[in-house]
């Protein structure tokens, strides 16, 4: 694959790698109290959840696709210098929240002290109880009170979406700041594996970091061609994280993008990402969910003189400025759920409009949003379906579950 290890440049081109997580005990430490912090609806089954997501990585496979998996890499990354344990555990308790010097201490004593670093990562990914603590005492009426005390450090249910932690643009990658605090350590794992896992170290630019001040999350990240970049203005990216970007794409990196489309869509948890409510299935090709049409503002971003972007508002059709930016004659907008209001409102929540691309005119989808499925087959896309009745319940479907680090231009 070259000089470079990772190259989103499409979202269409053929998917060569991916990087997933299995779903793990993390899922099995969310409660009913907890559901609305861990930006959870519901609670997954763990069992069947890991069964459909081997079938999700088994299909990748059987098309030609190499999985890697979040936690193989990030162990191999621990793994290549003693200090650099350290040094993920000092980030990992620096972005957890405020807690007591003697918590943060007696947490830091515990992770280091485990004795391989795959469950380090996996203690970190699935969470610590105050009871796995040798020799913690509560001293403190914080500690008492707190609705989720039997956590000392919470565990990330959420990070089976492994699309929103980070993004891929061309041989570059945007580590997220993510707008809640319940997933802000997930870009942890991105950061080490890019900055310090053999296969990466050194080879790729950063286009955002976690610990800027506005939101970016993957998520709302479209790679339309080597030139141009959509990103959604949504419920969970910033306009100001776009700004920044934006500068460091035109200005400050090396990187092949000329135009970034800003698509700004309603502020809700239904349409939390831009691919939740738009994404590629062919060269020609676009899902969308019709709602969204009502009110999307679309927002070109050019490098300017002097530092200093240029910004305009597009008053024309989505479809023109596709065709425009993608130089081809026409699009096909397909819209989620057909034209039915009420089933386009039903698939579309349950991950309807997340299609993932892993080749022109091939989607992975949802079998439980049939009436999409049978639309897109009908338009000409070939649909690959997998079983969702637990993984949709996280809402992500699956280019949520996915984050490409090689496609074919």
């Amino acid at each position: 694959m070259g000089l470079h290890m990772i190259q989103v440049k499409s979202e269409v081109g053929v998917l060569k790698r991916v990087l997933l997580h299995r779903p793990s005990k993390e899922l099995e430490q969310l409660t009913p109290d907890a559901l609305e912090s861990l930006l959870f609806d519901d609670i997954p089954y763990l069992h069947r959840a890991q069964q459909e997501h081997n079938s999700f990585a088994q299909i990748l496979r059987d098309n030609g696709v190499e999985v890697v998996y979040l936690e193989e890499l990030a162990t191999e990354t621990l793994d290549v210098d003693a200090t650099l344990r350290e040094q993920f555990v000092a980030e990992l308790l620096g972005c957890s929240g405020s807690m007591l010097p003697s918590l943060h201490g007696a947490l830091k004593e515990y992770l280091l002290g485990l004795w391989d670093t795959r469950t380090l990562v996996r203690k970190a990914m699935t969470g610590v109880y105050f009871n796995e603590i040798p020799d913690h005492t509560e001293g403190s009426l914080a500690q008492f009170v707190r609705e989720d005390r039997r956590f000392a450090l919470t565990p990330m249910p959420n990070l089976y979406f492994t699309r929103d932690p980070f993004a891929v643009i061309g041989n570059g990658a945007a580590l997220s700041r993510m707008y809640y605090e319940a997933r802000r350590r997930e870009t942890l794992f991105g950061k080490y594996i890019l900055s310090y896992h053999p296969d990466y170290a050194r080879t790729v630019p950063f286009y955002y970091d976690m610990v800027e001040r506005f939101s970016l999350e993957g998520g709302d990240i479209l790679n339309l061609s080597e030139k141009v970049l959509a990103v959604g203005i949504s419920q969970r990216t910033a306009p100001e994280g776009i700004d920044r970007l934006s500068h460091r794409l035109f200005y400050e990196k090396e990187s092949s993008i000329e135009t970034i489309l800003a698509l700004y869509i309603p502020g809700r948890r239904a349409f939390m990402h831009l691919d939740t409510v738009f994404t590629q299935v062919d060269r020609d090709k676009f899902l969308i969910h019709p709602e969204i049409l009502k009110s999307l503002r679309i927002f070109e971003i050019k490098r300017g003189a002097r530092r200093e972007n240029s910004i305009r508002e597009l008053q024309e059709s989505l479809e023109n400025v596709l065709c425009r930016y993608l130089q081809i004659d026409r699009c096909e907008l397909i819209p989620c759920g057909g034209g039915d209001h009420i089933t386009s409102q039903r698939e579309q929540w349950n991950d309807g409009s997340n299609a993932l691309c892993i080749a022109p005119g091939v989607v992975v989808m949802y079998d439980r949003n049939y009436v999409t499925n049978e639309i897109l087959q009908s338009r000409g896309v070939h649909v690959v379906s997998i079983p969702s009745a637990e993984l949709s319940r996280g809402r992500g479907g699956p280019r949520c579950m996915s984050m490409p680090l090689w496609r074919e231009a």
